[in-house]
């Protein structure tokens, strides 16, 4: 199946005017989905062996290696994560993590973290990290969680749901402008009445 989509060309455009080319192809291996950017690429569960490439990937994407140490630890403390990587003709090329964060005072609430994201500096502006957030979004939702926050730029995220997380009474930890930090459902009314500061596992605060 790959390698007969890898010989058509799907752009940004295109998507935007046809959701349905945006659905997933799930093979054989439910941990397997294949999303479109601006080629066909290949968005899948991270592997064991991935590990190598995923380190290089943030190591390459960052200024220091702390997000690629970030991604490290949290997958070895953080249970359960949301770990996709971007392949390209079998190269790794991009990475995203997802990890639980907690309200206190809501212990039923099921939220993911969103961080960190990259794509290798040779890869970016191809869509591909627009297609691992619309992912781990999707999956995050497959597993159960009803609400995700992030910590990013606001003229990026909003595009996919995100919005100033204060919207909701909902506060970062960490002292950001208010429009940094953004929070979506991933399940309508998930945040209503919910409010507080927002708690990330404590290997985040190395960064």
């Amino acid at each position: 199946m790959q390698k007969h989509l890898s010989r058509r060309l799907i752009t940004e455009e295109s998507l935007s005017n046809n959701s349905k080319l945006f659905a997933p192809f799930v093979g054989r291996n439910s941990d397997v989905l294949l999303y479109v950017s601006r080629g066909y690429m290949l968005i899948r569960a991270e592997k064991e062996n991935d590990r190598d490439a995923v380190y290089a990937v943030n190591a390459s994407a960052f200024e220091t290696l702390s997000e690629a140490n970030l991604v490290d630890t949290l997958r070895e403390q953080a249970h359960p994560v949301v770990s996709l990587v971007a392949e390209d003709n079998g190269e790794v090329v991009g990475h995203i993590l997802f990890s639980p964060v907690f309200l206190p005072g809501y212990p039923d609430l099921k939220a993911m973290g969103l961080a960190p994201m990259a794509v290798t500096p040779e890869h970016q502006r191809e869509g591909i990290g627009s297609a691992l957030v619309r992912a781990g979004l999707e999956r995050c939702k497959q597993q159960g969680f009803t609400a995700v926050v992030v910590l990013g730029h606001s003229d990026y995220y909003p595009r996919f749901g995100f919005s100033p997380s204060s919207q909701f009474g909902i506060d970062s930890e960490y002292e950001v402008p208010d429009e940094a930090f953004m929070a979506m459902e991933l399940e309508p009314g998930a945040l209503n009445g919910k409010t507080g500061t927002v708690e990330y596992h404590a290997a985040s605060s190395n960064l």
